[in-house]
């Protein structure tokens, strides 16, 4: 049991790394091909950020545990709703901006409904994923428009673009990005090996593991930096940030990863983590509207619910 432990660790520390490196390698690649700010922040950033949860949920298809793809994407949004937010907001009240209401939000909800409606003869076909990457294509292309014509997009929206789109040579870009990509093989490998060990070693099924254990890791960044932001009092990271990392989970993870295996879907996520992922989605919206900030109690609620709804799994 403790080298599954250590496996899953290790994976996840690899993961985490491979993704900052990643990212890092990626941003500096598309400033030397001249690409404008918004648009690296908003997608080669925000999917260098869901590349953990993209690796994880492939390699689990591969290896013939869909509990374990659909459980982490699941897991990673409820985690990212209730349990980012409502303690990085228990800590320090986060404003919410008016795009994220009008633009941001309604897409969250309708690619949540959208999985429930694909999942609902227990597979996501191939077919299926194209439409929600395809979808995640149309909705970044409306965004990075949007912004460009209105202006609405401020640079410090984006979460250390600054840092981020400082010139580095381009050998060292490479270097990041093969360093990234290594760390996000291995991890992904290590964390899946560990968790099936650790699944059948304590018992509890591969979709208790995914959605939990390996959900949690994989959110971990976005909770660490939510934290180290709302302790600051600043607001670097945002509601919409949160939102749009659950839009790149379901549409872009989801999807691709339905692309090159159709997901199996067990009932019980169906019938149970689904609708919960889609109630924390809907919740989020009285919360966002009144006073346009997401307050203390708004956390004691999600963080509540999130501990109601890990201890119904066992």
């Amino acid at each position: 049991m403790l080298i599954d432990i250590s496996l899953i660790v290790i994976g996840l520390i690899l993961l985490i790394a491979g993704g900052e490196f990643l990212v890092k390698g990626a941003v500096g690649i598309s400033v030397k091909a001249k690409l404008s700010k918004l648009v690296i922040g908003m997608t080669v950033v925000s999917f260098g950020t869901s590349t953990p949860e993209l690796l994880v949920s492939l390699q689990s298809a591969r290896e013939g545990l869909p509990e374990i793809a659909i459980g982490n994407v699941i897991g990673s949004n409820i985690a990212n709703l209730a349990l980012v937010l409502g303690v990085t907001v228990l800590i320090f009240p986060m404003p919410v901006a008016r795009n994220t209401i009008k633009y941001d939000w309604p897409m969250m909800v309708l690619a949540s409904l959208l999985s429930f409606v694909f999942a609902y003869d227990l597979n996501i076909q191939r077919w299926e994923g194209l439409i929600l990457f395809l979808l995640l294509v149309i909705f970044v292309t409306f965004i990075i428009m949007k912004s460009r014509k209105s202006q609405v997009v401020e640079m410090d929206e984006i979460p250390g673009i600054e840092d981020l789109t400082q010139k580095i040579s381009a050998w060292k870009n490479i270097l990041y990005l093969l360093i990234g990509l290594l760390g996000l093989y291995f991890g992904s490998n290590w964390l899946i090996s560990g968790a099936k060990s650790l699944a059948l070693e304590v018992g509890l099924s591969n979709h208790v593991i995914g959605i939990t254990i390996v959900a949690f890791g994989t959110s971990v960044p976005e909770l660490a930096t939510s934290v180290v932001a709302a302790y600051k009092k600043e607001t670097d990271i945002s509601v919409g940030n949160l939102i749009g990392s659950n839009i790149f989970n379901i549409l872009g993870v989801l999807g691709l990863t339905a692309i090159v295996k159709p997901i199996g879907v067990e009932e019980n996520v169906l019938s149970w983590d689904i609708l919960w992922m889609i109630g924390f989605a809907l919740l989020l919206l009285p919360m966002m509207v009144f006073k346009r900030k997401v307050g203390r109690f708004s956390g004691f609620i999600l963080l509540g619910l999130y501990i109601f709804y890990i201890i119904s799994l066992f």
